[in-house]
């Protein structure tokens, strides 16, 4: 959500940011809105002005004895005239904020027009032989199984079975160590289910409603990231400004239609409708947003490291910032099986976006209290980390060697297809 007040004094600029990132600003229609308002916040003030007078004058002629009739129906008049203005001020003030939620955070200056490679880390391996994408390897391996998930529950679901399983369980606390031993993220466990006020708050009502997932006869959706959960912690919530920046990690799972992308990504569990992850999230110091940012993903990028995956890190162009952003960084992992770097974490600053619409402030001592800035990324998405280590560490005869740092949660050195044999 954007401050009005920061709209009326900076419609050029606003209009200018919007328009890189492919939205248009009426602002014949804002401007018209806006004076409406203001005219009839003026027609009731000075009406209000004259009831007050009235009431006066009613009270002198009382004292006095006299007649008050006349008065007391031109009051009553005026009651009426002011309770229509306050109505049509309420009724624009609701176009106001209908217009508001329906436009997207303003970037940030050095968000450009094109998105731009950042920094590059590790060299994709070099193979003796071909290499095979993880769909492949998984099935011939016995560790994931695609055809028996699509029976039970569609497409774009997946069984793990034995080591396949493992690694995912794995990973997922191997990101949940590192994050809170070394990066200093406190663990929570969310609920998976959310109401409607929570994924107002974090952008994806309304806008983007066809993407989740609702559960029939209840006001609740499945969550589509825990983005949603742990920001909503702090909702209508005032928060110590001097405790910040408050860090948190969380793993869950997470359940998307992925309304619109059909034909993407449609093999293997790149792009599923239910996936976990381990998602960061940062309420700071307007002041210090830009800094977290930067270090919230240099923590994500930190799991890749640890595991030896090649991987590069992208500023986004305005028009592929999500909606509720005002930058972000995509890493992206290198898959020898696609031959391709693919998308594993977005970590965006949503600045003061996400903390208006939620309510969600800060306070330090008697100033006044302002909104937050709610940082998020994921840190990583487990899926699609299960996919590059099984895609990068694939040997010739087949099998999989399990990075040195997830040995001691896997009790395991290698995976081969005896090991994860679903029957």
């Amino acid at each position: 959500m954007h401050d009005l007040n920061f709209f009326r004094n900076n419609l050029d600029t606003v209009r200018e940011r919007l328009s890189t990132r492919g939205y248009t600003l009426d602002l014949e229609a804002f401007q018209e809105l806006d004076r409406r308002r203001r005219q009839w916040i003026t027609d009731s003030e000075q009406l209000k002005a004259e009831r007050n007078q009235m009431t006066a004058g009613i009270a002198k002629l009382r004292k006095e004895g006299q007649d008050t009739t006349v008065l007391q129906q031109k009051a009553r008049m005026n009651a009426d005239l002011i309770r229509d203005k306050d109505e049509q001020v309420a009724a624009v003030d609701r176009e106001f904020q209908d217009l508001l939620k329906t436009i997207p955070n303003l970037t940030q200056p050095d968000v450009n027009s094109h998105s731009e490679e950042i920094r590059r880390w590790g060299a994709p391996p070099e193979f003796s032989f071909t290499p095979k994408a993880h769909w492949d390897l998984g099935t011939a391996l016995g560790i994931l199984d695609l055809e028996r998930a699509a029976k039970v529950s569609g497409a774009r679901f997946a069984f793990y079975s034995g080591l396949g399983a493992r690694l995912e369980r794995a990973l997922a606390n191997f990101m949940l160590d590192l994050h809170t031993t070394e990066h200093g993220y406190r663990e929570v466990f969310p609920p998976f289910l959310v109401n409607y006020a929570s994924l107002y708050g974090t952008g994806q009502m309304p806008k983007f409603a066809e993407d989740l997932f609702k559960c029939e006869g209840h006001e609740l959706w499945l969550a589509p990231t825990a983005e949603v959960q742990v920001t909503n912690l702090f909702r209508d919530e005032t928060l110590n400004a001097d405790a910040l920046p408050v860090s948190f990690c969380a793993y869950s799972s997470n359940f998307r239609s992925e309304a619109g992308s059909y034909g993407r990504d449609v093999r293997g569990i790149i792009r599923q409708h239910q996936f976990q992850k381990v998602e960061l999230v940062k309420f700071t110091h307007p002041d210090h947003s830009n800094e977290q940012h930067e270090r919230l993903t240099r923590d994500a990028e930190n799991v890749l490291q640890r595991l030896g995956l090649a991987y590069r890190t992208i500023r986004l162009a305005a028009d592929d910032t999500g909606f509720s952003s005002a930058k972000t960084y995509d890493i992206e992992v290198w898959l020898p099986g696609l031959n391709a770097y693919k998308e594993i974490s977005s970590c965006s600053n949503f600045e003061a976006f996400q903390a208006r619409r939620a309510q969600i402030r800060m306070k330090s001592g008697k100033g006044k209290a302002e909104f937050v800035h709610t940082l998020n990324g994921s840190g990583l998405a487990v899926g699609r980390t299960w996919a590059a280590i099984v895609e990068n560490y694939q040997q010739a005869d087949g099998s999989v060697l399990i990075p040195p740092a997830l040995q001691p949660y896997l009790r395991a050195e290698r995976i081969v297809p005896e090991s994860g044999s679903l029957v």
